[in-house]
This record gives C-alpha cells, structure tokens and sequence, in this order.
C-alpha cells in the first residue's frame, strides 16, 4: 500500500542525514498516516480513508468531509475519495431537484 494521504495527496518526500562530521546520506520522510473514519453529514454515513494528521486537521478546519471534497482538485484526491465526491454531487443536486419541485 502507497504512502500517500487519500485526501490530500501528501506523500514520501526524500533528503539527508547530515551527522556532526557533515556526512550526507539518503533518507525518506514518511507522512504520519493514519486510518480514520470520516462522517459525511449530506449521505449520512462514514467513510474509511488512509489520511496523514496534517490533513485530518485541514478536514475538520474546513467544516468537514463534505466540504473539503467539493472544494478540492481531483488531481490530489484518491480514487475511493473521488468516488464519494461524486456521489456527494449526485446527492445535492437530487436535493436541489427535491427543492425546485
């Protein structure tokens, strides 16, 4: 399974272990993944995702998981979370179907 958050993209990025004598050697920096289960509130139900904790955070602070589908780019969302997006588009615009008739 990829090291990459699910919803927003973060991945592994690489750099160095300098030691005191300034030796330089390769490493990779991790994101710190974890799998959670977000509530959508427009589909009343939840969804399991792999998230890294920066973007646990950014979901909660953007009013949650509904919300931070519809504002973000496709291009970083996984394809279980572009699955839900659609889905919460469908949703809404049935609900504006609902309204109008």
């Amino acid at each position: 399974m990829s090291r990459i958050c699910e919803l927003t993209g973060k991945g592994r990025l690489t750099g160095n272990n300098v030691s005191h004598a300034n030796n330089k050697t390769k490493r990779v920096f991790l994101p710190n993944l974890q799998n959670v289960t977000l509530l959508s509130e427009k589909l009343d139900r939840g969804f399991k995702f792999r998230v890294s904790t920066h973007g646990l955070r950014s979901v909660e602070h953007n009013g949650g998981l509904d919300n931070w589908l519809l504002k973000t780019r496709d291009e970083k969302l996984s394809a279980r979370a572009l699955k839900v997006k659609r889905e919460l588009k469908k949703a809404a615009k049935a609900e504006k179907a609902d309204q109008a008739a």
